[in-house]
Formats: C-alpha cells, structure tokens, sequence
C-alpha cells in the first residue's frame, strides 16, 4: 500500500464559527480501490511540516474545494499549506494528483492565469479526453483556456476550457472532474490513480 498525502477544504461553521478542516468520506471508497493510504494534512503550516517530518509519504493528493485565495477565496491558510507541500513534492519528485481546485493549484503554482468560466458546474458534462467524448462531472468556476509547455493538455471542454494536464518531467497530473463523487466509481479514474500513485509496485 501507498501512503499519500491528502489536502482537505475549509469549512466554517455558521453556529459555532468554528474553522474546520474536511473531506468528503465518498473519497475513501477510492483510496480502497487503489490500495492507498490517505495521510489527512492539516491546514496549519506549522502542523503539516511536522507530520511531513515525521511520516514518510508516497505522493500528494490535492482535493478539491476552496476557490484559490488570489482569485477570491477565503482559506489562504489551505492555499500556504497546499504551496509548502507542491514545493515538498517537487523537490522531492513525489507524485502529485490535483483535482479541480488542486489542479488549478498546480496551474497557479506554474505561472497558468485563470478566468471565470461560465457552465462549468454541472452533475454530467461531455468533455474530450486524448480526443475521446468522455462523460465526467464539473464543479468549477475558474479555469484555463491555455497552458505552458511544461504542462501537456490532455483533456479539454468543447469551449476550449482545459480540464485535465500532465507535467512533461514530473510525475504530476491534474484533472478538473470529481472521481469521487460519481457513482459507481468509474475505472477510467481507478486506473487514473492507480498509475499516478504507482499502486502495486
């Protein structure tokens, strides 16, 4: 088994005003799949250094939720902790996986502007894959309709919308759909992690 590093949204809680940290538990019917281990990072700087210290990791997950705070969001302290650990993962040439926000992460973090995009939150949403028509899922409302050449695209929208990426050098992708939450998990992003966190070898 694979023990990867896994990033969580911020959640506020209206009542109690409480900053919480979060992920969605559909994940962990994934994590099953693929025999990987999830190590939950907190987003506080000083607490995900100590645990990058002291438990050796085979890869980065970076979740989705949270808009990045440079185009608006409210959770720079998710943003920091998700930059320290891209940094980690780079130097170190861990694999990394980014979804949807953790994809634009790793645009962000690579020079790639984003834009607002209109109709891209949607349960069902048509997008071409290796040129492939590939049903998926889309809950974003920034994105790119270019990338640098340190970033392949392989996966786009009908309107040029980029929807997934893979670094040229490193081991890094980034998908803009939710494997997650799309039942039953479909095998396409089973074999996805699988090869990305190198399962089984």
């Amino acid at each position: 088994m694979k023990r990867i590093l896994v990033t969580q949204r911020v959640v506020v809680d209206a009542a109690t005003r409480e900053r919480c940290d979060a992920l969605d538990v559909r994940w962990h019917a994934l994590f099953e799949r693929c025999d990987l281990v999830p190590l939950l990072v907190p987003n506080d700087r000083a607490a995900a250094a100590r645990l990058l210290e002291l438990v050796p990791a085979d890869g980065l997950l970076l979740t989705g939720g949270n808009t990045l705070a440079a185009y608006g969001g409210d959770a720079p302290e998710r943003d920091e902790v998700e930059r320290a650990l891209l940094r980690h993962a780079f130097a170190a040439k861990l694999p990394v996986l980014g979804v949807c926000r953790g994809m634009q992460l790793v645009q962000s973090a690579l020079g790639v502007p984003l834009t607002r995009v209109e109709g891209h939150v949607r349960p069902r949403h048509t997008i071409r894959v290796d040129g492939v028509p590939t049903e998926v899922n889309s809950y974003h409302e920034w994105g790119a309709r270019e990338s640098i050449a340190e970033l392949a695209v392989w996966a786009r929208a009908d309107d040029g919308v980029v929807k997934a990426v893979r670094h040229v050098e490193l081991p890094v992708v980034g998908i803009m759909w939710h494997p997650e939450r799309i039942d039953p998990l479909r095998e396409d992003d089973v074999a996805l992690f699988s090869s990305a966190f190198r399962c089984g070898r």
